[in-house]
């Protein structure tokens, strides 16, 4: 019974890992400059899971966990901006190759994954009680 809570917690804090994620990816698409005030790009960070093991309850499944965070090798997108400080001797300045709507749909799919989590935490506490309220 109480491995369910185990697994629905493991999601939940994978799922706002991958929020927080997306977040700074969409906080930093205009982001031109590194931490060292650096003419750097903002680097977009991509969260993969794998599976929690350690998890394991009698018979029951296997969590989530962040197996890592993945920082995107793609090239970065060229806008011809000749006045912009962080501009190269062509004239073009190097912003984060972040596409919006593909992160407000990453951020929606988290958003539900996360919801149908904390749904299996209601019903596996709502069984818990009418359990405890049976042998009561």
């Amino acid at each position: 019974m109480f491995g369910s809570f185990d697994i629905s917690t493991s999601g939940l804090v994978a799922q706002r890992m991958r929020l927080n994620a997306i977040s700074s990816n969409l906080a930093n698409m205009s982001t031109t400059r590194n931490e060292f005030g650096q003419a750097e790009p903002y680097q977009p960070r991509y969260v993969t899971f794998q599976t929690d093991t350690s998890i394991h309850s009698s018979g029951g499944g296997a969590g989530v966990k962040v197996g890592s965070v993945e920082i995107s090798k793609a090239a970065p997108l060229m806008k011809y901006q000749p006045s912009h400080p962080d501009a190269d001797s062509e004239g073009y300045v190097r912003y984060p190759n972040v596409d919006m709507t593909l992160e407000m749909v990453d951020a929606m799919q988290a958003t539900r994954a996360y919801e149908a989590n904390v749904g299996v935490l209601e019903i596996s506490k709502d069984i818990t009680q009418q359990s405890l309220r049976i042998i009561a």
